[in-house]
């Protein structure tokens, strides 16, 4: 059994609109989530108005998934990089859709 602990990579709240910012906390972990096969724990989230409107996690037994307009989908997470670019691409069709 290793001695060594999660590592906090990211935790940052940025303001993305008047009324919404996005939170990202990262951590580096010893071993994988259960349902996972890296060694990253994640949480980023897109709250406007006070509602969370888009959500990238990995949950003990649940795996990598999004939550997006209402409906969970599982994610193919591939590298901290990657997870970053697909949030924000996501972040950017809500607010254009908003937009209109």
């Amino acid at each position: 059994m290793s001695n060594t602990k999660a590592v906090l990579i990211e935790d940052r709240r940025s303001a993305i609109t008047a009324s919404g910012f996005a939170e990202t906390v990262i951590w580096r972990l010893p071993h994988p989530v259960p349902g996972c096969r890296h060694l990253y724990k994640y949480r980023l989230a897109y709250v406007v108005s006070g509602q969370c409107v888009l959500r990238y996690d990995n949950e003990r037994d649940k795996g990598d998934h999004r939550h997006f307009v209402g409906n969970e989908t599982p994610y193919m997470f591939s590298t901290i990089e990657r997870l970053l670019a697909d949030f924000q691409a996501d972040v950017n069709i809500w607010n254009r859709w908003r937009s209109r």
